[in-house]
């Protein structure tokens, strides 16, 4: 969900310390946190009142066992909106992006390689496309940094996905424009609706910079810019992934001290520090090998993207080097949804 970036902007002139850009985040926090109180108000979340803006949704079946886990993000329905059939260009061809840039790669057996840059995911937060014959959804979650890529196939139905404007553990919820089904981003699984229970089959793709991208694949393909009126390039989070709390999350810390907003690599209910990881360089445990490497920049740090410190490449292949489904996200996300996960400490 968008904090207000003309504040995160108005503080990113020359001379502004770390500890300025900071206040400013906390002010764009505050001013979101009004925009939901008011985006939220009324007599309380249940579903006989989201029923005028969710008239196709079936708010009789559902995993919620708290409507009150629910939470207006601000923007309504479809506010932030999701790209669909997204325009691509030759790899040689692209000069916006700068190299530390992050991508989320799409690289599917005998097609052309395909990056999603998260410049164009932080205002969309969700890209529905179709790689050959294999329709995918390009999903993340600034506020959970969470990145996966499902196959929109579901029982026979291709699904299309856009933004409910609503949070649950401060992690997107997504629906389906063909029940209004509501998804957990993280997840893939519906949590409200016809498809309550269902999941969505993840893809085994990866974050890097974009100069890891271009030079693996120099003839690959990647996203052109969206045709919105919004500031590409630039992190309307500025400070985020430095704060000590997450926002709109009302939930546990995760456990053994580890920061809410500290990233770990999450694979099944496993997850790895990236502490841990980036000293280690590589770590081999539970059947996969989980490598590190320099080079790419936070999304979620600076107000110029490719600028944001280095948090650098990760790559989860299994024994015999294939890619692993995994992703790359906050502490406390992980905590939330996987509470009896089991946390790789090296101890």
């Amino acid at each position: 969900m968008f904090v207000s970036y003309s504040m995160s902007k108005a503080r990113l002139q020359r001379g502004r310390t770390q500890k300025q850009l900071l206040q400013g985040f906390m002010l764009s926090v505050l001013a979101l946190v009004v925009s939901a109180t008011f985006a939220s108000s009324g007599p309380g979340p249940e579903p006989k009142f989201w029923k005028g803006e969710w008239p196709k949704t079936d708010f009789s079946r559902t995993s919620i066992s708290n409507w009150k886990e629910i939470l207006s993000g601000g923007p309504p329905r479809d506010g932030i909106p999701a790209i669909s059939n997204p325009s691509f260009v030759d790899v040689a061809r692209e000069k916006r992006l700068k190299d530390r840039e992050p991508v989320i790669s799409v690289e599917l057996k005998g097609q052309t390689p395909r990056a999603y840059p998260l410049r164009y995911l932080l205002w969309h937060e969700i890209v529905n496309d179709k790689i050959g014959t294999t329709p995918i959804a390009v999903t993340f979650c600034p506020l959970c940094n969470s990145g996966v890529v499902f196959d929109r196939r579901l029982k026979g139905r291709v699904l299309d996905f856009g933004v409910t404007g609503k949070l649950r553990n401060s992690d997107m919820v997504m629906y389906d424009r063909q029940t209004e089904s509501w998804w957990q981003q993280a997840l893939g699984q519906g949590i409200v609706g016809k498809y309550t229970g269902a999941k969505l089959k993840k893809l085994p793709v990866w974050m890097e910079s974009w100069a890891e991208y271009k030079a693996r694949n120099p003839k690959g393909l990647v996203m052109d810019e969206p045709s919105w009126n919004r500031s590409y390039g630039r992190n309307p989070y500025v400070g985020y992934d430095s704060s000590s709390r997450p926002f709109l999350y009302n939930g546990e810390n995760p456990p053994h001290g580890i920061s809410p907003l500290a990233r770990v690599i999450a694979v099944g209910n496993r997850a790895w520090t990236l502490e841990r990881l980036r000293r280690a360089g590589e770590i081999k445990e539970a059947g996969v090998t989980i490598s590190w490497r320099a080079g790419q920049a936070s999304a979620l740090d600076t107000g110029n993207i490719g600028k944001g410190r280095d948090v650098g490449t990760i790559r989860v292949r299994d024994a015999s080097g294939r890619n692993v489904v995994h992703d790359v996200m906050f502490a406390f996300a992980f905590h939330a949804f996987y509470p009896n996960g089991k946390w790789m400490l090296g101890k």
